[in-house]
Order: C-alpha cells, then structure tokens, then sequence
C-alpha cells in the first residue's frame, strides 16, 4: 500500500467493527492453528458476515480498488459473489482471518483484504460508467420475482438497499414526542410509579434485569415489565397493544418461514396460543446478549427483515419503527423510503390520507372546483421492499357509482420525478394499450406535502449522526464528465430518473454527484381510469399470448409519441379478460422510470433500469437502453411465465433461475446470453423446465427467440420492425390449435 491509503488507514481505525466477527471465530477456533481445521460451512457463514461487514465500513469507499477501477467495496462484492457462486474456496481467506481473530493493527488487517480480493482479479471487471447518470449497479429487494426468499439469498440485496444506516441523530424526543400533548406530564407520573414501592421497577438501573441477557429471561423481563407500564398506563387510557414474545414461531403472512424476536402488535387480547400476522405487527424487534452485535451485519440487518414483512403486509406504512436490544444497549429505528435512523415516532407511520371507518377504507381528492370519494375495494400490489419507491396501488370505485372502476397508485419519488406528468401526457396524445390517466397529486399531511426529510424525518439532521462524516468524508461538487464512444448516442429531454429496480444502494440520488444536500423521497399518488391483473395471471394460453400482442402494440404507441418505458416485466403488463375493447383489455402501466425521446436522434438512455430477471442483455452490459431493449424484455417475461406458471394463478420457484434475482449484472448477461445463442442449449432449456402448461408454446418462443436475438447473438442495430414482427409471431401463436386446446388436466 502507498503512503496515501496508510494514511487513510490510520486516520478510521477498525475499533470494535469487527469484535462481532472477532468473537465468531473465538468461539469455533482457540488458536489461529485451530482455524485450519474450521469445517467448510462454518467458514462460509463467517465469510458471509465478514465480507458485508468490510464492505460498509467507510474506508471500503475511500480506499482504491485492487484493479484501479471504483474502491475497495467494488472488489469486496465481486469477492463475494465469487465466493457465493463456488468460484472461490473459503480457506482463501485464511491470511485475513488469521489477521481478525489475532486482532492484529488495522493495516495488516486491511492489506489481507487487498490480498484477499487479488484472488477475484480473474473475475471480468465491470464497465465503466457511460455518463456520470450511470446508475450504480445494485438492486433492490423490490424486484425479486418468484423467490423463496431464503435468508442466505435475500440478506445481500437488503443490504445493498438500506446503504448506511445512520446512528445517534439527534433531537430525535423533540423531533417525534414533542407534540403529543401531555406526553411529558403523563410519562413523568407513571415513571415516578416505576420508582416507589418496597420493590420498585427502576432503582437507578431498571431491577431483575437479567445479567446474562438470555434471549429467553429477557423476553421474560420484557413481558413483565410492559403488563405494569400498560397496569400505570391505565389511568389515562386502555392500550390493546400486545408485547409478541415467541420468538420460535413463524409469523404469518411472509413468503418464507420468518420469526420474530420480539415486538409490540396491534390485537385487543393475547393467550399461549396467538398466532400473530404481520399486518399485525407494529412495532418489531431485534434481540442479541452481546452489545458488539449492534453492527450492520448483526442486529441492524436482522431488524430490517422484519421491517421489510411489515412493509408488504401493511399497504398503508408511511415508516415503520422498531428497535435492537443488544445486551443493555437499546436502539430505537424509523426505517422509511429513504432508509433506516436511531429514531422512532409515536402515531406508527400509518397514513392518515386512506381514511378507515368501522365498514370501509377510502381516499379523497380535489378535482375541478369539487370533492370526490374513492372507495378501496382492496389492495392490489403492495411494496415488496423498504427503500425506494414503495408502489402500492388499490382498486376503488367512486362512492357515487360503483361501475366506475379505477386504480389508486401511490409510490415515494424523487423530486425531480413526477410520474403523473408522463401519464397525462401518453394519455392526452391519444396512446393506446397504457393505463388512462386520471388524476395525480402530491399527498398532504396535515398542511405539508408528504415527504421523507420535513414530514416522515420531521427535519431531523442525519449530518449530525455520528457515523455521517466517516461514510462522507470529503464531498465533491465537480461532475463526471460523459464519456465518448458509446455505441449509441442518446438525447434525453426529460429529466434524469430516479431509480427505483436498479442496481442502486437506495438513499442518495443517483442522477446527480454526491453533494451535502440530503437525498428526499415526495410521496405521490396516482388515479388511472384501468384495472386489470398481471399478465402471467392470464385464464388461458391463447389470453396470454393476446395480452402480450396488445403491450407490444402499446409500448410502440408510447414509442411513438416520443416516451421509452424502460421496465418490461410480469407486474407491469396486465390483461382484463372482461374488457370487450381491445385496446384496454390489455395495457402497460408503472411509467415512473419512462423518459421521454427525440425521434430525431437515439432512442437511447444511460443508466441501468427495469427489474432484474427481464433486462436485457445489452443493458445488463452497460448499453444505453433503447426501445430494442424493451423488446428483448418482453421475450424475457414470456419466457419467466412458461417456467414460473403452470396455468392460471399457479407458480412455482425453480432455484436455478431464482439465482437471477441475485446475479452480478455481467454474470446475468453471460447466463442469459447463453440459454438463447445455442440451438441445442436454449432446446434442452425449454423442454426441461417449461411447464407441462406451457410447453405447446415452445416452437412459437423459439421463433421469438430468432427474431429478437438474430444469428443467436443480441441486437446490434435499432429495427422498428421489430414491433410488427414479434406481433405477427404472437398473433400466428394465438392460431395453433395445440395452443387453443384445452388442457384436460387444468
């Protein structure tokens, strides 16, 4: 290492940033000898927890890369895919663990690191960024499509989400209390109860707490101590919140089997045998008896699981607060569309704007001088993550007549981004098979637009938390220039998007260089005049494939009036089997990542968006996106559904493709590129994992197959006839009487 980066080293000291892995090793190893004779699964957890930990360490982003392209987190990640996909032994990392569990000085430590990551130079670096609009390359938790959601899968993604999670911000009583009247004279009452007494709760230190802060004997403490604060409590108002202690069964309502440690939930009465839901939950906790486990990689990351169950199971969350009990150490958590803060708030984020009665929930907004009423007949699509921006939408109907049937649309967008303002547009120009436009605005609290930083955050200053200054050490305002060359060049006129399904690591905006303004999420809502369901939800093949026609149709007409919709996927066709007009029995909706285009020019657009498993490959490489992109897409949706659907509303998880929703982006491209660019490879593929549904539309994919991917390579030059030729296929399909016939066994 030069000079540079000692002294980058020496001024962040490691501290206790590793104590958690430190005590790991410990407890499986009494030598550095005995570490040669660690199992191999053993080492892989460890690994698992040590490469994350070095990867949100600051110095990871301040320190260069081994290649000399991006930092030192750059080849921490492609270390640990590397190692996750089976590229890698575990006892590579043998010189680095040794380095750990001796607690040698910070620069042997780190330089086993740079020696470690030296092991992965065979792996291809990434392309660098075409503009400095590139979006960095992580995704969200958002975009995973049918996954089982296993721990050891999902915990990356969720990290890379929730970025750095800022710790002791202050301010935070006045922040979320101090407007809650008489809370001060009420808590000061009941806290005083606390201290009375032959045997009182609090004597300098609240008593009976356990000294060894057992999981078990804390809960217990727990419970016991809440049922006499509620007993005080009782004197101004009966509280039906319950405190959750079963920390070994399953809460339900989650994809997988997950358990909560502990949390306070929303029932009137609770016995031995409760079975909670996590449309229950409020307020969720994390448990650990070693106050060094309140690290990104331990508690903090355990919290945020069960913070993203929350999130899905309850549509209406603005935020969701929750807390980490680490030995004696308590934090409270506010984790919302930008990221997780040390903060908590006392009305539990639910949004006051979807009115709830004993009989309905509904919305109002004002249009054309007048007040109207949207009924909510359910919840159609709820966030499946927590940073980003959280599309929920509802169907309703107007309160007047119920035969008006629409779709209420909220997500948390960036400021510059305005999704309505697209929609209105496609809709006044006349463009067909996309979700009409009907109203939008931003949402108001109270007398204030709805966002992140001045109404979720109430201002609170992250700048004074006191890891800030170590994840930002020196700010630059000077921009990136774009680079040249590029294969296509674009012209965009709208401005730059904010990401949503893309590799992004969630708080910052990454349209702009890194500044000291603080990043902010508006809170938006959307009314369209269009219902229907997810095109893999189709009652027949022959509706699919009609489905399919009418989106490819309009995504051309949206082409065409000058906007690229750039996220192509399952959730964002959808086919209404009940509409006889056939330029709405099937629609595209979600324009939030859409730009608008000069015909003139390119259709071409930096930075890398859409969800995951359907991007195409070019894109995945770093390519401007272009419409020719979209299209690829829409063979990559229909093919997902004939592995993924065996009929309708019947799926399944095949953990071969599930991998897709974890891949490195150039690893993606290489997998995908694959399964299409050999006859004999894409044939075994489709025959073996299509489903028994789906396997009559093996011949008609595999023509797609050749005109989307000519010469079984990916596009090299923009053909608009691409449109009318995938139509033709689709339309030629929907004819065969094998894809007609009736599946006895359906």
């Amino acid at each position: 290492m030069d000079q540079h980066q000692l002294e980058i080293i020496q001024a962040h000291s490691l501290g206790i940033y590793l104590d958690a892995i430190r005590d790991s090793l410990h407890k499986v190893a009494r030598t550095p000898t005995d570490l040669d004779l660690i199992s191999t699964e053993v080492l892989q957890v460890i690994t698992l927890d040590l490469l994350p930990t070095l990867q949100s360490h600051p110095l990871s982003r301040q320190l260069p890369s081994k290649t000399g392209r991006g930092t030192l987190r750059t080849d921490l990640l492609r270390l640990e895919v590397s190692f996750e996909s089976g590229e890698l032994g575990f006892r590579r990392l043998r010189p680095l663990f040794h380095a750990v569990f001796t607690n040698g000085p910070d620069v042997d430590i780190w330089q086993q690191v740079y020696n470690a990551v030296a092991t992965a130079e065979s792996t291809p670096p990434r392309k660098p960024a075409a503009s400095f609009e590139q979006t960095p390359r992580v995704f969200k938790t958002s975009s995973v499509v049918n996954s089982s959601e296993r721990r050891i899968d999902i915990d990356k993604p969720l990290r890379d989400e929730l970025g750095v999670m800022y710790v002791d911000v202050p301010n935070f009583y006045e922040a979320f209390f101090g407007d809650i009247t008489d809370l001060e004279t009420r808590s000061t009452e009941i806290f005083q109860n606390c201290t009375e007494g032959e045997q009182p709760l609090f004597r300098d230190a609240w008593t009976w707490w356990p000294e060894n802060a057992n999981e078990a004997d804390v809960l217990t403490w727990l419970a016991g101590l809440v049922e006499q604060l509620k007993h005080y409590a009782r004197e101004y108002e009966e509280i039906n919140r319950r405190i959750v202690t079963k920390p070994y069964t399953p809460v339900e309502g989650s994809v997988a089997q997950r358990k909560l440690d502990v949390g306070f939930a929303d029932v009137p009465k609770s016995d031995q045998d409760q079975r909670y839901h996590w449309s229950q939950i409020l307020v969720p906790g994390e448990l650990k008896s070693n106050p060094k486990e309140d690290t990104p990689s331990q508690a903090r990351l355990n919290v945020a699981r069960y913070v993203k169950e929350v999130f899905i199971a309850q549509p209406t969350r603005r935020f969701v607060l929750a807390f980490t009990l680490c030995g004696t150490w308590m934090r409270l958590w506010e984790f919302d569309r930008l990221g997780g803060i040390a903060s908590t708030n006392s009305s539990f984020g639910l949004d006051p704007t979807i009115i709830t009665t004993t009989d309905q929930q509904y919305i109002e907004v004002k249009q054309h001088g007048k007040t109207e009423r949207f009924i909510i007949d359910k919840c159609i699509r709820g966030a499946q993550g927590i940073i980003g921006r959280a599309i929920t939408c509802w169907k309703a109907h107007f309160d007047s007549d119920k035969s008006l049937v629409f779709v209420i649309k909220d997500s948390w967008q960036y400021p510059e981004r305005d999704e309505g303002d697209l929609l209105k547009e496609a809709t006044e120009q006349g463009v067909i098979n996309v979700a009409r436009y009907y109203h939008h605005e931003t949402v108001r609290i109270g007398d204030k637009d709805d966002n992140i930083q001045a109404n979720v955050r109430k201002g609170l200053d992250i700048t004074k938390a006191s890891n800030y200054n170590q994840v930002y050490p020196a700010v630059s305002t000077q921009s990136r220039a774009s680079s040249t060359g590029s294969k296509r060049s674009a012209s965009q006129l709208g401005a730059p998007l904010p990401p949503s399904k893309r590799f992004y690591s969630g708080s910052e905006s990454p349209t702009k260089p890194r500044s000291p303004v603080l990043p902010n999420r508006i809170h938006r809502r959307i009314i369209l005049r269009d219902y229907g369901q997810p095109i893999y939800k189709a009652s027949s093949r022959v509706a699919l494939l009609r489905a399919l026609e009418g989106c490819v149709g309009g995504h051309e007409s949206l082409y065409n009036a000058g906007l690229l919709h750039r996220d192509i996927s399952i959730n964002n066709l959808m086919i209404n089997e009940d509409e006889p007009d056939l330029s709405r029995s099937s629609f595209l909706i979600d324009l939030d990542l859409a730009i608008r285009f000069d015909r003139t020019q390119s259709s071409g657009a930096h930075g890398i968006t859409g969800t995951r498993a359907f991007i195409a490959i070019g894109v995945l490489l770093g390519d401007e996106h272009s419409f020719m992109d979209d299209l690829e897409s829409f063979f990559w949706v229909l093919f997902w559904i004939c592995i993924h659907c065996d009929g309708y509303s019947r799926g399944r998880s095949i953990a071969m493709f599930d991998k897709w929703n974890w891949m490195d982006a150039e690893e993606l491209a290489s997998q995908k590129l694959g399964r299409v660019s050999d006859e004999d490879v894409f044939h075994r593929t489709v025959s073996q994992h299509f489903t028994r549904h789906y396997q009559v539309l093996i011949p008609w994919v595999d023509k797609l197959r050749r005109t989307v991917f000519p010469n079984g390579g990916r596009w090299r030059e923009e053909n608009e006839t691409l449109y009318s030729q995938m139509r033709e296929i689709l339309r030629k399909a929907q004819a065969d009487p094998l894809v007609a016939a009736i599946d006895e066994s359906e």
